[in-house]
């Protein structure tokens, strides 16, 4: 029996909204990946982010669009960009090199305390009003970092304090971001950003082995082709693909739908990094529980907001939190 015409097309075509859920779930799920190739590629901490960041540039110079925007900017604003591109940087250096130093899993969940952060930072540096709700959800969070620590070996504690580092690093970058991204293209300024960010670790590496010996390392040594392999689908599919879907999908959501989905990311990774890497067996129940503490915060930080759209999605390029907000 044949389908009436009007049916059919009703169950085939998905609404913009379905097609914008859809797509931000898929964005999410490779942004889940990111800490599992970051634990599956055998370079230090410093190469992985270079060349991670080396190719994304690299493949955003091949865009018109790219180039154009930048003409665009004012001197101030390249400067300014720039500025937020070496913590981008740093954040995912030390993001790297808490997954390096732990695992996964920790990474991960130490990541989640961007939240908290940004609830703290984000009034000073993005010039909106402070919320006391939201100071009192950062503290909140303290009982289940606790418990984390608590639950982890103690050679993967250090991974703990770079990942908390990593975290605030992605409050202060997401912040400045939402304050400067009124006028200027998203590719341009992922381009921007991530470029300087290689100058900025270009130039740290000669002195990172005095200030952080554990994220030390060579930025300029060729990768294996296993390593050059995992690295493309770290910095193509994984981070230039799902930019690009989160820029049409969350033309289409409000900020607490998006947020709800991208505040999956670290619960993606720790499920993908017990299937993919078995990393549960070197964690106790006491981490799981102190990590579902921080990211039950996590899920209510968009609760305590104001329904709106998305003004400027393009924040989303850089952080492995991919903050909607």
């Amino acid at each position: 029996m044949r389908l009436p015409s009007a049916f059919s097309q009703d169950v085939t075509t998905l609404s913009p909204a379905t097609k914008a859920q859809l797509q931000i779930h898929f964005c999410v799920l490779l942004w889940g990946f990111t800490a599992i190739l970051g634990k599956l590629i055998t370079l230090g901490a410093l190469g992985l982010v270079w060349w991670r960041m080396l190719i994304v540039v690299a493949a955003l110079a091949l865009l018109p669009r790219a180039w154009h925007g930048l003409r665009m900017l004012t001197p101030r604003l390249l400067a300014a960009y720039a500025g937020v591109g070496v913590l981008v940087a740093l954040h995912w250096l030390t993001f790297y090199g808490s997954i390096k130093l732990a695992n996964a899993s920790v990474g991960a969940t130490c990541i989640a305390l961007a939240t908290p952060f940004t609830a703290m930072v984000e009034p000073k540096l993005a010039g909106r009003r402070f919320s006391l709700r939201e100071l009192l959800l950062g503290v909140a969070v303290l009982p289940g970092v606790a418990l984390v620590v608590g639950g982890v070996p103690a050679a993967m504690r250090s991974g703990i304090a770079i990942g908390a580092l990593s975290a605030l690093f992605v409050a202060l970058f997401g912040s400045l971001n939402k304050r400067l991204v009124e006028h200027a293209d998203p590719l341009a300024v992922t381009g921007l950003e991530l470029g300087a960010g290689v100058a900025a670790l270009t130039i740290l590496a000669p002195t990172l082995p005095y200030l952080f010996p554990a994220l030390a390392g060579d930025p300029f040594t060729l990768p294996g082709p296993r390593d050059a392999g995992l690295l493309l689908v770290l910095a193509l599919a994984c981070t230039l693909l799902p930019f690009t879907l989160a820029l049409v999908a969350l033309r289409h959501m409000s900020a607490f739908a998006a947020q709800l989905v991208t505040n999956l990311e670290p619960v993606y990774a720790i499920v993908l990094a017990a299937l993919l890497l078995g990393e549960q067996h070197e964690l106790t129940p006491t981490f799981y529980c102190g990590a579902a503490i921080i990211l039950g915060a996590v899920f209510v930080h968009p609760l305590l907001q104001r329904p709106q759209r998305i003004a400027h999605p393009e924040v989303l390029g850089t952080s492995e939190v991919h903050r909607a907000d």
